[in-house]
């Protein structure tokens, strides 16, 4: 029988709660350790989620040297990463990261070639992959029934009155809320970006300090092209957290309301002035593996530690994802459009 992952919890703030509700449901998970600035808070995770034998403390690398934990689960501000990161990795640990991978890509390349030299895998809790809603539009486009992809449209409007530092941050769309969407297009398409031109504002009427809209073009492989438009300062009609989308192939269309609503024609008879088409329903998606949100993706890490495999969310794909966000910041900043580099 396999041994249960030990395993550090670094950063104990308000994101902890869903990582540690769903390690609850993950029997092969022991936790060991919580550490956070505020010893208080690293604390009351561990007595709240029932972990009262786990050490806590302040200081990640004497926790690390104390418990001789398996893995780290990072959820620290992303300026934090990068150290976490790297102090797990210098202490043999694995570690599964919050999103975004990194504050900057030059933090977020250091980091994916410090676990490859260290041989530890190194992912991303990008959980939205794992939405039952998502794989159902993945597994249909992959059936080739619309043919290849040649267009991916996505939209984001919500009127998100946060208050806090939010409301101050710069490129606070791109920055704190792309990763999703992005990372989303990338699942949705099979293809990376390889350039981008994006325009920032801040409309009439925004309670925030800085551009809170944004439309941006990218260009990604396979000759898709694949359009973003979003606002956290549009009021009223607004979509799902997860977008609203339409993606175009060479025999059809499919939309999703980044919910359950899904709706799809293919050709059904070429010919005239415009083809007829057909519904169609899109089947049910039955791979366990690969739904659960934050569990999803948890499980996931533990399976590949555990059996060498490499999880879909490995920093090195990831990568990808955060490169179209700061490309997406450069082309904002400079009016240009930019080449997009992992």
């Amino acid at each position: 029988m396999t041994q249960p992952l030990k395993v550090v919890l670094a950063g104990c703030g308000g994101i902890t709660r869903a990582w540690l509700e769903a390690v609850k449901n993950i029997p092969e998970i022991q936790m060991v350790g919580f550490v956070d600035i505020v010893e208080s808070a690293a604390r009351g995770r561990a007595e709240q989620f029932g972990w009262t034998d786990a050490a806590v403390g302040t200081d990640l690398a004497a926790m690390l040297d104390a418990t001789h934990p398996d893995a780290v689960f990072d959820c620290t501000i992303p300026e934090a990463h990068v150290q976490v990161t790297l102090e797990a990795l210098r202490h043999g640990c694995h570690v599964l990261g919050e999103k975004p991978l990194a504050d900057s890509l030059a933090h977020a390349r250091e980091m994916v070639a410090a676990a490859q030299v260290a041989g530890k895998t190194y992912a991303v809790i990008q959980n939205r992959r794992y939405d039952p809603n998502i794989r159902r539009l993945r597994a249909f486009l992959d059936s080739g029934i619309i043919g290849d992809i040649t267009t991916v449209n996505c939209d984001f409007y919500i009127g998100a009155h946060f208050g806090g530092f939010r409301d101050r941050m710069a490129h606070v769309l791109l920055l704190d809320m792309a990763i999703h969407t992005f990372d989303a297009a990338r699942l949705i398409s099979g293809a990376d970006a390889h350039a981008v031109y994006c325009h920032e504002w801040n409309p009439a009427g925004s309670w925030y300090d800085h551009d809170a809209s944004a439309v941006a073009i990218f260009e990604m492989t396979q000759g898709i092209v694949c359009t973003y438009r979003g606002s956290w300062c549009a009021e009223g009609l607004r979509t799902t957290w997860e977008c609203d989308w339409r993606i175009v192939g060479t025999q059809g269309t499919v939309k999703w309301d980044g919910a359950t609503g899904f709706q799809a024609q293919v050709v059904a008879e070429p010919g005239g002035f415009m083809s007829k088409m057909a519904d169609l329903e899109l089947p049910a998606f039955e791979d366990p593996a690969k739904i659960g949100g934050h569990g999803g993706v948890i499980r996931d890490f533990v399976r590949c530690v555990q059996t060498g495999a490499t999880p879909e969310t490995i920093g090195s794909d990831n990568i990808k994802s955060l490169a179209m966000v700061f490309g997406a910041i450069e082309s904002a900043e400079t009016g240009a459009r930019v080449q997009i580099g992992k």
